[in-house]
């Protein structure tokens, strides 16, 4: 099989896809003929990567503004999906915050919010597309953790990792539950260029990170071509995790 030929005319539904992972993972699908359903809070920045994905010839692509602290928003992404397609293949949750303070600065609000985008998020994205998947007999759910899912990151760290620690939980209990046909995927990152270094409130904090990213990350797309190794397996594979990082990253 050609593997590449596996990718062509799935329909992925990718959420924070406005920059970053998410809008290079949709680029990189569409030109391997994906259709691709993009979701972020950004309409003008998915108005944009929409006419270009389009503009391109390859797969197809549509948006809508969504905030996956919202539970309707989700499932008005996964509804345009079938609406439009007829299917969806694949579940993309990407969206996701970083905000990096010693836990005695007691950022309760941005706590909240890490657990609103980085476990709610991805519960109310299987929330969507598990009722679908499960009417076709196929679908695969791709879940954003990190290095800071599988080691926890400290000091300033710390809440992060546990956000990205459950996604890894949530991700194999879902697999071990609904398995056979919907396959699922943990993907975990480390240092990757995109938006996210920027989520912290501290300015010591961003200046550190700034610099540390700029020292040691990778391009996003790094992490759109693990993805799409994920996707294009045989339907009998289910690459259940993968941790990537920088070769200059040690943590």
């Amino acid at each position: 099989m050609n593997l590449v030929d596996n990718i062509t005319g799935k329909v992925v539904v990718i959420t924070g896809a406005s920059s970053g992972l998410g809008e290079e993972t949709a680029r990189h699908l569409a030109a391997k003929g994906a259709n691709v359903v993009l979701g972020a809070r950004r309409e003008e920045r998915l108005q944009n990567i929409t006419n270009e994905i389009n503009d391109a010839g390859n797969g197809k692509a549509i948006y809508a503004t969504t905030d996956v602290t919202k539970k309707d928003d989700v499932q008005a992404l996964v509804d345009k999906a079938v609406n439009e397609f007829g299917k969806v293949d694949v579940m993309v949750n990407n969206a996701g915050l970083m905000a990096i303070a010693p836990m005695g600065e007691t950022k309760v609000e941005e706590w909240d919010r890490m657990i609103d985008i980085n476990i709610k998020g991805v519960l109310y994205g299987v929330a969507a597309a598990l009722p679908v998947f499960q009417k076709q007999e196929s679908g695969h759910f791709i879940n954003l953790s990190s290095v800071a899912g599988v080691k926890v990151f400290s000091p300033g760290g710390t809440v992060y990792s546990g956000t990205k620690f459950a996604v890894r939980a949530i991700s194999e209990g879902l697999r071990h539950e609904v398995g056979g046909n919907i396959r699922t995927t943990t993907i975990e990152p480390g240092a990757i260029e995109s938006e996210l270094k920027g989520g912290s409130s501290g300015k010591e904090t961003l200046d550190y990170l700034d610099e540390f990213y700029a020292n040691t990350a990778i391009p996003s797309d790094s992490i759109a071509r693990s993805i799409a190794y994920a996707i294009e397996q045989p339907s009998d594979v289910d690459v259940n995790e993968i941790v990537i990082r920088p070769t200059r990253q040690d943590f």
